[in-house]
């Protein structure tokens, strides 16, 4: 067909945000194509035979400076009506430009084209009137478009030497062709495969972080992560040199792909219901869930009356028993300051993530009647002290704004202690109607406020009854008692004799500033044979029932690798199973950990006690043979698994395993690297860890020369003559950021603690 074009088209209109994601009236840019046949205005010369284009300007213009819209697919498809019905158009392709969508690009937009039979169709949709016309797909001239032109970023691209040591700019033009939606002009919302903003951070955070020699690669691996990470049906990548040839403005190459390209279905655009994110290493890798239950909702939880943990638990325990819900995750614990109301005690606060059948109002009544049976009193004063409180946060991608319920919860962006947990399963999740993810939300709020937010939000650890311990203010002890005749260092001591004994030795550590204390009925020294089960239960249930009668606070941790004595153990008064083996020497540690809802610890090892010292090859590109990357890999499907079976991801303490499959030098490097364990690009961030350097043989390998009975010889030999060695060690975790130490000789190692807290916590 002809056509009839108006390009170039400047008007100022308040449409969404702009590149500071700010809602602010822009200038767009807008081109109008109307398809027509143009016979009978060339052969008459008459402008009544055709569609002026100067109506056509002034119709859109005046159209689109008076409206104001969130979505630019929803302008376009505006436009496109106003240039039917009121300018007779019996086809048009729209293309909206926003200049000052994003920062690193020059504009961002939409190019539609709709029939008048598409219009009419849309309209009887507004109507309900879904039958009364049928809407054409494959007859326009054109296809639906989301584009982002010159996206400039910067990465090692090229074969030459030079180009493998500087950074180049690289621009990048991504079409993304989208499948016909008539709903368009319906909904003023913006799907997950039309997000260019989202799209534009995961291929920056992308491209910034390769070094691929050719751009034929480059182009391939952005069109590759746009199907299959960001779900588009089909997209054109453009990637361009600027510095490539001399002579040339660029140089670079064009292609395009689909889903058939890369092998994937055409069924796996994801439902409006699953909030896209950014690929990242920050987001944990649990399963998406049962899909039955189709809406994915985001959830936070607060309580400051009571015993504040068993609260959180209950409420939990009592939502995931509904079997129209599946809890899927959750974040860590803070314990915060109030808000609004600061005359009340400190509040728990928490997120958690689910899925569920129900609609809003009916999960919200849910809710609710959670909150009535847990003792709340909705006549008291708003935002006052309550045993328990649950808000949507987060429901699918859905916008709601009733007199019952707003979605998303219309406080979100002031809430640290909301945003922070949110961070701890969803950072990279856009919130709807905030145009950011978490994440930003969270910076933001951090900048705008004046006061450290370290002194607002603490993260805690429940440990027993309504005790917390927080983590980052200080260095925890934990007192190990091996009730084991063969234990590498204390094994036949006094207190293995009896429980009184046991429970005795127990108390003088808890006198000399033990937080914990540790019960081991097994030894899992290198090369020792296990004891029978019975054997393990005989020794450490009378010792943790004597300890808790003659001390009813103090946490008690169960050393074991078995569920039945976890469970017998917890029975008994303990509250922490140490698990040397994160939950792979029995099938059903994990689950048991998750039924007995106490805090864990996870510890790397490899191989049994008879065959772990042979498993300490570690793939390694360190000079000092860092084995963290290794451990941090083998340990995440460890935490993985328990998150799924249900123990909370506030109740996880990762121990990377010092001499358990692993050299000297390795044990060494597991303290000098710690804080990679835990990193921010790894699936682990966040988790507290546990160390246990205590009395051993790695602490003696640099004295392996010393002279037969020097002091030196002495503790390379006695496990018990390496507590200066032990202070060193301990002194070193605390300086790379462990939480809590193991140890043997508490009344020397808190001195330790005390002091290196002092030096290295802030």
């Amino acid at each position: 067909m002809d056509k009839i074009l108006v390009r170039n088209l400047a008007v100022r209109n308040i449409i969404g945000v702009d590149a500071w994601e700010r809602q602010k009236r822009q200038p767009l840019t807008i081109n109008i194509t109307v398809h027509q046949q143009l016979d009978a205005s060339g052969e008459t010369d008459l402008l009544s035979q055709t569609i002026s284009y100067g109506t056509v300007a002034k119709v859109v213009q005046e159209f689109s400076e008076r409206t104001s819209y969130r979505s630019v697919e929803a302008l376009a498809a505006g436009i496109a009506r106003v240039c039917v019905n009121d300018c007779g158009a019996p086809c048009v392709t729209v293309r909206v430009e926003k200049p000052r969508a994003l920062l690193h690009a020059a504009c961002a937009g939409v190019q539609i084209t709709r029939t008048k039979q598409d219009i009419d169709a849309q309209q009887a949709l507004e109507k309900h009137q879904t039958s009364a016309v049928a809407i054409t797909k494959d007859d326009k001239p054109g296809q639906d478009q989301i584009f982002i032109n010159d996206l400039t970023l910067h990465t090692i691209i090229g074969v030459n030497p030079w180009e493998r040591e500087e950074r180049q700019r690289v621009v990048i033009t991504l079409i993304i062709h989208l499948e016909f939606d008539p709903t368009l002009l319906i909904d003023d919302r913006v799907p997950k495969v039309h997000n260019y903003r989202t799209i534009t951070r995961t291929v920056s955070q992308y491209v910034e972080q390769t070094d691929y020699k050719t751009v034929e690669a480059l182009a391939t691996s952005i069109a590759k992560l746009m199907i299959e990470q960001c779900h588009v049906p089909k997209v054109t990548v453009r990637v361009e040199k600027p510095s490539a040839i001399v002579f040339a403005a660029a140089a670079g190459v064009e292609i395009t792909r689909d889903r058939a390209y890369f092998g994937v279905p055409d069924d796996t655009t994801p439902a409006d219901s699953v909030p896209l994110s950014a690929p990242s290493t920050k987001a944990t890798a649990l399963e998406d869930g049962d899909e039955r239950l189709p809406h994915v909702v985001y959830l936070a939880f607060g309580t400051n009356l009571g015993n504040r943990g068993k609260n959180i638990k209950d409420a939990l325990k009592t939502l995931e028993g509904s079997p129209v819900v599946q809890l899927l995750d959750t974040s860590f614990l803070y314990e915060t300051a109030p808000m609004y109301v600061t005359d009340q005690p400190s509040f728990l606060n928490g997120c958690c993530k689910i899925r569920t059948s129900l609609e809003p109002e009916a999960l919200l009544g849910l809710l609710k009647g959670i909150e009535s049976e847990m003792g709340r009193d909705f006549n008291a004063q708003r935002f006052g002290p309550r045993p328990i409180d649950l808000d949507i946060l987060c429901f699918d991608t859905l916008e709601l704004n009733n007199q019952k319920l707003t979605i998303p919860h219309p406080r979100i962006k002031e809430r640290q202690f909301v945003l922070r947990p949110l961070c701890d399963i969803a950072p990279d999740m856009e919130i709807p109607g905030q145009f950011r993810t978490a994440a930003q939300l969270l910076a933001l709020l951090g900048h705008a406020s004046a006061t450290r937010s370290d002194e607002q939000i603490h993260k805690v650890f429940p440990i027993r009854g309504d005790q917390l311990w927080r983590w980052g203010k200080r260095t925890y002890v934990m007192g190990i008692l091996n009730v084991t005749p063969d234990s590498f260092s204390d094994g036949g001591a006094t207190h293995t004799q009896s429980a009184v004994n046991a429970a005795t030795h127990a108390l003088a550590m808890v006198a000399a500033g033990a937080d914990m204390i540790d019960v081991g009925g097994c030894s899992t020294r290198p090369g020792s044979t296990p004891c029978s089960e019975q054997e393990e239960l005989d020794r450490v249930v009378p010792v943790i029932t004597e300890i808790r009668k003659q001390n009813k606070d103090i946490p008690i941790s169960i050393d074991t690798f078995r569920a039945a004595v976890a469970k017998a153990a917890v029975d008994a008064g303990a509250d922490l199973v140490n698990d040397v083996t994160a939950g792979t020497h029995d099938d059903i540690m994990i689950s048991t950990m998750a039924e007995l809802g106490v805090p864990i610890s996870l510890m790397h090892m490899r191989g049994t006690p008879q065959t772990m010292t042979s498993l300490t090859n570690y793939e390694s590109t360190d000079t000092d043979n860092n084995p963290v990357p290794a451990i941090r890999a083998e340990l995440a499907p460890r935490v993985l698994a328990a998150l799924s079976a249900g123990v909370r991801r506030w109740n996880i303490l990762l121990d990377p395993g010092i001499g358990f499959a692993k050299t000297a030098d390795q044990s060494f490097a597991v303290i000098h690297h710690l804080p990679d364990l835990v990193a921010n690009d790894s699936v682990l961030r966040g988790f507290p860890t546990l160390v246990g350097p205590s009395r051993k043989r790695f602490l003696a390998s640099t004295s392996q020369t010393a002279p037969a009975g020097s002091a030196a010889a002495q503790g390379r030999d006695d496990p018990e003559q390496r507590v200066y060695a032990t202070a060193a060690a301990c002194s070193a975790a605390v300086a790379r950021g462990a939480d809590v130490l193991r140890v043997h000789d508490v009344q020397e190692m808190k001195q330790v603690v005390v002091v290196a807290d002092r030096c290295f916590r802030t």
